[in-house]
């Protein structure tokens, strides 16, 4: 029989986080292979974490930094954990410690998986509420803030009566198609 291995995986779900803490945290855990990879949280798709799965055997242990790296739902959870224990493969979250297939271990995790889901509705429940409380506000624009204020439009419009749209875009950095867009809007109105 092969010796057991420890198994890492780290996960970030938006394009500005960095995986190196967690990276680092599963080496420091001893972890001899590490799989990883960056994804937006609404695809359901984790290639890394699929590979992982079926490279893992009975007697390994994988490792995550935290439970919501491992699963996005406390039901996802449940049911990862459950598929790891049925083929003899131990679950260690750094955060709360080894998870074993054991009634204890079972009841423990259930619990923590309860409390890490309670903890993202929180936080997506006050995301929503803050964006409501902005909306309120009459300076509340939802997307990206303009680039350019509308007298530095109307300024670059003006300009475009002596000049073309490239010289322009030269002079005062506004793009042809912003600005293309710009005198579509102001014939609009």
């Amino acid at each position: 029989m092969n010796k057991p291995t420890k198994y890492g995986y780290a996960r970030v779900s938006t394009k500005g986080q960095d995986l190196t803490a967690q990276i680092e945290a599963l080496k420091a855990e001893g972890c001899e292979k590490i799989f990883h990879e960056k994804f937006t949280g609404t695809t359901k798709e984790r290639p890394e974490f699929e590979m992982l799965l079926s490279t893992l055997k009975e007697g390994d242990t994988l490792v995550v930094t935290k439970l919501d790296r491992f699963a996005r739902s406390a039901i996802d959870a449940l049911s990862t954990i459950k598929e790891l224990f049925e083929k003899g493969v131990k679950v260690h979250v750094l955060n709360m410690g080894l998870v074993e297939n054991t009634p204890t271990g079972r009841l423990i995790f259930t619990i923590m998986s309860g409390f890490a889901q309670f903890e993202r509705d929180l936080i997506v429940e006050r995301t929503q509420e803050g964006k409501e409380i902005a909306k309120q506000s009459p300076d509340f624009r939802e997307g990206r803030p303009k680039k350019f204020t509308r007298k530095q439009i109307e300024h670059a419009l003006s300009l475009l009566e002596r000049h073309s749209y490239t010289q322009v875009e030269a002079m005062t950095g506004i793009s042809k198609s912003t600005l293309i867009r710009a005198k579509a809007k102001s014939r609009q109105a």
